[in-house]
């Protein structure tokens, strides 16, 4: 998961995550989502104020792809549906690109990897919705968690498949648990 320490540095420092986090939680009636990317894997983050769900950020995997000691990943893009009005985010498609037959064909296909509402079983993006959405990744052992598993294959873009959730036991579950509900560091690390 992006929020292992070792080869990859978090993205701001400690500082700056409390206060980022803090500006987002006394703002929360106003923000209505955030956006982010460049992690090179498809997960989402809940905000949490005071054990209350109140904002949510989605974390939409990159265009290119990465293979590291982590793991790889194939390309994707994200379109989102939205009231133009309220900003309020509906749903959106994930898309993205088999490398592997990209590379065996010779030619790029993107495909719909996923629509997030009937992928997931949710009505709605909120941050109740995802903080339930959360709590189901954690319900059994991942092999045996529907939920988790279509969760774990998302992360990576489609890299890896049914036979490849067993390489993800309860320890790595609850790791990505953690990156998903608790983005103050210290909070993440007292997870772990």
């Amino acid at each position: 998961d992006e929020r292992q320490r070792g080869s990859l540095a978090f993205a701001y420092t400690d500082y700056h995550n409390r206060r980022y986090i803090q500006l987002v939680r006394k703002y929360s009636d106003i923000i209505v989502g955030q956006f982010f990317g460049h992690l090179h894997s498809d997960s989402f983050r809940v905000i949490y104020n005071e054990g209350r769900a109140v904002s949510w950020a989605m974390l939409a995997p990159s265009v290119t792809p990465r293979r590291t000691s982590d793991g790889p990943n194939n390309p994707g893009i994200r379109l989102y549906k939205f009231d133009k009005d309220t900003g309020q985010v509906f749903d959106y498609t994930q898309y993205y690109l088999d490398l592997s037959s990209a590379n065996k064909k010779g030619e790029a296909e993107w495909v719909v990897e996923y629509n997030f509402s009937s992928y997931y079983g949710i009505t709605n993006i909120t941050p109740l919705s995802l903080h339930n959405l959360a709590e189901k990744l954690t319900q059994c052992i991942p092999s045996d968690n529907p939920t988790f598993t279509r969760y774990y294959k998302a992360n990576s873009v489609r890299i890896h498949n049914d036979s490849q959730i067993h390489l993800c036991d309860l320890s790595c579950a609850h790791n990505h648990y953690c990156a998903i509900t608790r983005i103050d560091y210290h909070e993440h690390e007292d997870c772990l």
